[in-house]
C-alpha cells in the first residue's frame, strides 16, 4: 500500500515537471506595430539554434517594416519571413543572415497562445524568419513545428489584430488591411526594465521607422 502511494506520487511530480514551461532567456524583444505593442522572450535550452538566428535577425534590424500576413483568430497571428514581407529594401548583410536556414528543433514544449513557433515548409530544416505568434491551443503542431519563446506583453495588441477584418487565400486567413511591424527594439531584462525610457525609445523609432518609409517612396516607388 505505501509503495503503491509512494508510486502515484513520484508518478504526480514526474508528470507535473514534465509539464512544466521551459525556462525564459533574459533577452527580450518588442515588435512596435501599428496597433501595439507585442514583447516576447525566447527559451534557449529548447531551441538554442533558432534563438539565435531569430535574436541577430531582430538585432539587425530585419523584422522592421515587416508585416503579419496571416491572422487567424484562435489560431495564429503570423510574421512573414522578412525577405518578401519588408516595405524597406535589405542591406546586404541582413540579406545574408535572413536568407540561412535552422535545422528543425522540435520538443514537447505545447503549442498554446503566446507561443512562438517556426513557420516552415514541408522540408522539417527549412523554418527561416517567419513565425507564428499562438492566438489558441494547437494541439496539432505540438512537435511538427519549433517552439523557441512566448509573448511576455501585448496579448492585448493580438486581441486587437484577432478582431481585425479577414479574406481567405486557399488555406491562409489573412487581414485585409497591413499590420505592420513599424521597428524594434530589445533589452535585457535581468540588467534593465527600460520603464524610465519606453516613451523617448518609442517616439525614437517611430521617428525612424517613418523616415525609412519615406526613403523607401522616395528611391523605391
Amino acid at each position: 500500500m505505501w509503495i503503491a502511494g509512494w508510486f502515484c506520487v513520484a508518478f504526480v511530480a514526474v508528470v507535473s515537471a514534465s509539464s512544466q514551461e521551459p525556462e525564459l532567456g533574459s533577452a527580450r524583444v518588442v515588435f512596435q506595430t501599428n496597433y501595439g505593442d507585442i514583447e516576447f522572450g525566447f527559451f534557449p535550452s529548447v531551441a538554442p539554434k533558432t534563438v539565435d538566428h531569430i535574436f541577430k535577425l531582430v538585432r539587425l534590424g530585419c523584422y522592421n517594416t515587416n508585416h503579419f500576413f496571416r491572422v487567424d483568430k484562435g489560431f495564429v497571428a503570423q510574421v512573414a519571413d522578412v525577405v518578401g514581407g519588408r516595405s524597406a529594401p535589405m542591406n546586404e548583410e541582413q540579406r545574408k543572415e535572413a536568407e540561412k536556414t535552422v535545422i528543425g528543433e522540435f520538443s514537447s514544449v505545447k503549442h498554446v497562445r503566446g507561443i512562438l513557433s517556426m513557420g516552415r515548409y514541408s522540408d522539417p530544416n527549412s523554418a527561416s524568419s517567419s513565425f507564428s505568434m499562438l492566438l489558441g491551443d494547437a494541439s496539432h503542431l505540438d512537435g511538427q513545428y519549433a517552439i523557441f519563446g512566448k509573448v511576455t506583453k501585448g496579448d492585448d495588441t493580438l486581441t486587437k489584430l484577432e478582431q481585425l477584418p479577414t479574406r481567405r487565400e486557399g488555406i491562409f486567413v489573412m487581414p485585409t488591411e497591413r499590420i505592420t511591424i513599424l521597428s524594434s527594439y530589445y533589452y535585457d531584462a535581468k540588467m534593465e526594465t527600460c520603464e524610465k525610457e519606453s516613451s523617448i525609445l518609442r517616439r525614437k523609432l517611430a521617428a525612424s521607422a517613418i523616415e525609412i518609409e519615406r526613403q523607401r517612396m522616395k528611391c523605391f516607388p
